[in-house]
């Protein structure tokens, strides 16, 4: 059980290696290249990121919402846009349709659904905070992870700079993942389904709950579980919208306005629960 925890945890590590890389090289780069002509474009533009973030986060692969984590910690994306991926994102989701061979206007439909509602709610809060804020945009600080993990990064190379924080990032992804592998294998796929499978009320509730744990595993349990005919559309939707991957808990470690952190995580789930709640009860079916 340790070995094979062990390996999901350093392949799913592995994975997330290119995003977190390329993540740091733009911020670097922008810390130290750009002009505050260019960041205010980068601010302008940022009004559209949720558009964007919806149609990136359907890509099977969790490591856009670690992307989005960091850039969100940097005030380079807005607070919609980084609900915009974390309510799309899709995970080991869209594999797992395509090997089992669910008819692709199947897929399309779970797909444009989690791209609808992180794209909406990106939107809208993204209105209200220009509302109450009267359209002034956040300075950008990415210079506040140096100073908090006392890197010095701004004395050297911008490549050099963007691999520490990379490493950094990744050893504290890969022993918080260890440790949720290791705990997912002791409980067993069997309990989460005997947890989730059955329940048309509570359904979505506890569904939300299995989806914010910080795993790429959730969504497997999720969409196998939907498949084999033991959790309805409502529940499953309710439990991938919240499930962002690791994307929350880089949140944590990198953003470090902690009532901010946990706000983020609680506005997700209830924009998840309260979404499957509806399909649920508007008996939608894919």
């Amino acid at each position: 059980m340790i070995l094979e925890a062990l390996t999901d945890t350093l392949i799913d590590g592995g994975k997330l290696v290119p995003f977190l890389l390329f993540t740091y090289l733009v911020m670097e780069y922008i810390e130290h290249r750009t002009s505050k002509k260019t960041e205010h474009l980068i601010k302008k533009s940022g009004k559209w990121g949720p558009l964007i973030g919806g149609a990136l986060g359907i890509v099977p692969q969790c490591g856009f919402s670690t992307a989005a984590s960091n850039l969100y910690a940097g005030r380079i994306i807005t607070l919609g846009t980084l609900f915009s991926v974390y309510l799309s994102t899709s995970d080991e989701m869209l594999p797992i349709l395509i090997s089992e061979q669910v008819p692709f206007l199947v897929i399309l439909k779970i797909l444009g659904i989690k791209m609808i509602i992180g794209m909406t709610a990106g939107f809208v809060m993204d209105a209200v905070i220009r509302k109450k804020t009267g359209e002034k945009a956040e300075d950008m600080r990415i210079e506040h992870m140096c100073d908090h993990q006392q890197c010095h990064c701004r004395e050297g190379r911008i490549f050099r700079s963007a691999l520490k924080h990379t490493l950094q990032i990744l050893f504290f992804i890969l022993l918080i993942s260890f440790l949720l592998n290791l705990s997912m294998g002791v409980i067993g796929e069997e309990k989460i389904s005997t947890l989730l499978s059955g329940k048309p009320v509570l359904g979505p509730v506890l569904a939300g709950v299995a989806g914010l744990i910080p795993n790429c595993a959730a969504s497997v349990v999720l969409t196998q579980l939907y498949l084999e005919g033991m959790l309805s559309a409502g529940t499953m939707i309710a439990g991938l919208l919240t499930g962002a991957g690791v994307g929350l808990l880089v949140l944590f470690k990198v953003n470090d306005n902690i009532r901010e952190n946990i706000k983020i995580a609680v506005m997700l789930y209830i924009i998840g629960v309260v979404c499957g709640i509806i399909i649920e009860t508007a008996g939608l079916r894919f």
